[in-house]
């Protein structure tokens, strides 16, 4: 065997070209990327840490009540948000709802589109679906080292890995609620003038918009399960001190923290979750 492993194929050396190529011309697109990645993190992380923590609670527990109307998931969310208080983890927890909310944005922002382009062509959708796979099937890790090499550490290069490993979700289930709209409806809709916008925005969205809550779903929790990892990078926020833990063999402070992160995996599960009437 020693034929084949004399004639390996040089991806590690493709792979490092191409990464020394792209830092040393697209320099300028990541630093800009960056400055963008910052400020919105910035804002995010203002938002969440200027108030009172009992004034983000109650807006919490308000949007979740207009998500949702039921007063057991509000209590749920106040109780949740409470021991997190409780565990002095509030800061923490901030930090590292700012890095879920941001790749959400980004997340939303670029797979919703891309979703419904691909849903409306279907031969578009199998040249990328082996990209999302790709995506989605790569180690995690795998995705540090490049963001270490355009981004340096901290919160960006964590947020970027993040948004790389979770936007094949919401493309996927946009694409699943556009696709699945019953062919009665698009026809009816042709049949009365309807315009392909009026289609979109009035039809396809609303019929997908289980599908597409559930890809904001899974973007959440994808998200918060980087939180972690992101920590390797110098993001701050819950996977901080699991991180700690870990070096330390600490197994209490392992639970506590592990602990906090399942909490509000639960708190922002129930808030977005979304069935069809």
């Amino acid at each position: 065997m020693d034929w084949l492993t004399d004639n390996k194929l040089p991806i590690d050396d493709v792979a490092e070209a191409g990464f020394d190529w792209l830092q040393t011309n697209g320099g300028w697109f990541f630093d800009g990327l960056a400055l963008v990645m910052e400020a919105l993190i910035e804002a995010i992380l203002w938002v969440l840490q200027t108030p009172h923590p009992l004034v983000i609670v109650a807006a919490f527990a308000l949007l979740t009540w207009v998500i949702q109307r039921n007063w057991k998931i509000v209590a749920l969310v106040v109780l949740g948000f409470l021991f997190i208080l409780n565990q002095d983890y509030w800061e923490e927890t901030t930090e590292s709802l700012t890095l879920v909310l941001s790749s959400c944005l980004v997340c939303m922002g670029i797979g919703v589109p891309i979703g419904i382009a691909v849903a409306h062509r279907p031969r578009l959708y199998s040249y990328v679906a082996p990209v999302l796979d790709l995506m989605q099937t790569l180690p995690t890790f795998v995705y540090l080292i490049p963001a270490i090499v355009f981004f340096g550490i901290g919160m960006v290069p964590g947020l970027i890995a993040t948004v790389i490993f979770v936007l094949p979700a919401p493309i996927r289930l946009t694409q699943l609620g556009i696709s699945s709209t019953p062919k009665d409806l698009l026809e009816a809709a042709e049949a009365f003038g309807a315009k392909p916008s009026q289609t979109l925005w009035k039809i396809e969205l609303p019929y997908a918009l289980p599908q597409i809550m559930t890809g904001l779903n899974q973007t959440i929790m994808l998200s918060l399960s980087m939180v972690v990892i992101g920590a390797l990078v110098g993001a701050d926020g819950l996977g901080v001190p699991v991180v700690r833990a870990l070096n330390q063999v600490n197994t209490g402070l392992g639970f506590e923290s592990g602990l906090i992160i399942v909490v509000v995996a639960i708190m922002l599960d129930r808030m977005l979750r979304v069935h069809r009437k």
